[in-house]
């Protein structure tokens, strides 16, 4: 379960700005091939409605963004200032290690359970009650809908509990991990997946090729 999870914030991303770049790149080139006077294919164009890219893309960048921000917790990118920190003796080191690592999943624990509670009042308890056929009070508005997509308001807010609570999650591992281990996640920003692979096999090529250019090279049969 675990190995899944952990990989999660990728999966997102992935998709989404993946998406993302296909539906800004089909509606850019939708909107200037409908400028060319093709009889026909013109007036195809036209009748095709892409007003909502725009809208739809702006959404998925700030889901993006909330899933990124949990992802930056669990592989150590946020900026963070420890010059004090790492001055203090190592029993003061950890317990304000702890202490910030602690700080960061109360609050963002916080912005998830008000997120949820804005979700639900946003329009969330009017779908669900009428999904599963319960009554509805009278003081139970449907709420608002996106300008462009018509989408319910509270689908696209639901990136604020979703990712606020799984940031607090990763702040609880990072802290547990850092309390068993002493360890906390660090990211090398110069660090290029991959890189250091290639780097290895073309060096052990290299050297392959250099060993048996010596050995072709040699001279047979001895020195007459």
């Amino acid at each position: 379960m675990m190995k899944y999870l952990d990989h999660l914030e990728e999966w997102i991303i992935t998709f989404l700005i993946g998406a993302a770049t296909i539906i800004i790149f089909v509606a850019v080139l939708h909107r200037y091939a409908a400028g060319l006077p093709i009889p026909g294919l013109q007036d195809w164009l036209l009748g095709v409605n892409l007003g909502w890219a725009q809208e739809l893309c702006i959404y998925m960048f700030v889901w993006m963004a909330k899933f990124g921000a949990a992802y930056g917790v669990r592989t150590g990118i946020h900026v963070g200032v420890d010059v004090l920190v790492t001055r203090l003796p190592e029993s003061w080191r950890v317990k304000c290690v702890l202490l910030g690592i602690f700080g960061g999943a109360l609050f963002t624990g916080i912005i998830g359970s008000l997120g949820t509670l804005f979700v639900w009042e946003n329009g969330m308890h009017y779908a669900v009650f009428n999904k599963f056929g319960m009554a509805i009070p009278e003081d139970l508005y449907e709420g608002p809908i996106t300008p462009d997509l018509e989408w319910p308001t509270w689908i696209i807010y639901s990136a604020i509990p979703l990712g606020s609570f799984l940031m607090c999650f990763r702040f609880l591992q990072v802290g547990w991990t850092f309390f068993r281990t002493g360890e906390l996640p660090h990211h090398d920003h110069g660090h290029v997946d991959g890189i250091e692979e290639e780097i290895l096999d073309s060096t052990e090529a290299l050297e392959e090729y250099e060993e048996h250019k010596f050995e072709d090279e040699a001279p047979q049969g001895g020195v007459k």
